[in-house]
């Protein structure tokens, strides 16, 4: 298969999830999303992230994204192995895991990296957008839990340049001064930001977060 690539479109799928079965799309609507998917059931690492995630769900609700798991087991084992996440991590999953037994949804989004396993689906992540295009992926090893608070100052900034011609710097969190667009001349800036900007060199034009 071909692999999926910035601005591609996500694929749609059909899946069992915790949720009972449902379509990728139509859940996903117009909003962002994030799947996400873990190597197994009832591995350590995995438990911790599903839990964080399910802590989150306000800040992702607040972004108006939609948070859905993958793990390459079944159902019956996610029922299981959600009352576990719970007990370690006092959070509830209260988003979807996928069953993906058959690997339908981990070949789709190229989730099983042979090199380091052939069985176990990596620590994929992929951000996609209101028009179902990716925005973002992001690939750990087995060995390493995710920052999901790295993934959600990831969403601010994709949210912040797709509704304004900016870039957000290094290590810039919501709130925090942003950077002209590349492609925005100093004519345009002009009409876009009237407030003006500093501009540490001529490409790059330093400004306050325009929605705040």
């Amino acid at each position: 298969m071909a692999t999926l690539r910035l601005g591609d479109d996500a694929p749609n799928f059909t899946a069992d999830t915790t949720e009972g079965r449902l379509d990728f799309y139509d859940w996903k609507g117009d909003s962002w999303a994030v799947l996400f998917s873990h190597p197994k059931d009832y591995t350590p690492v995995c438990t911790t992230e599903l839990g964080r995630v399910a802590g989150l769900k306000p800040e992702f609700d607040a972004r108006n994204v939609k948070v859905i798991g993958l793990s390459v087991d079944t159902s019956d084992s996610h029922e299981g192995w959600s009352q576990d996440i719970e007990d370690v991590t006092g959070n509830a999953l209260n988003f979807p895991l996928i069953a993906d037994h058959d690997k339908t949804v981990a070949d789709l989004y190229d989730m099983i990296h042979p090199n380091a396993s052939d069985t176990m689906t990596v620590r994929s992540v992929y951000v996609i957008g209101p028009d179902n295009k990716v925005k973002l992926q992001l690939t750990y090893p087995a060995s390493t839990g995710r920052n999901f608070d790295e993934l959600l100052r990831v969403i601010d900034s994709l949210q912040l340049t797709a509704q304004y011609k900016v870039a957000t710097p290094a290590d810039w969190r919501d709130g925090d001064d942003v950077i002209i667009g590349s492609a925005v001349s100093d004519e345009e800036a002009k009409e876009l930001f009237p407030g003006g900007w500093d501009a540490k060199k001529p490409y790059l034009r330093v400004l306050p977060q325009p929605n705040k």
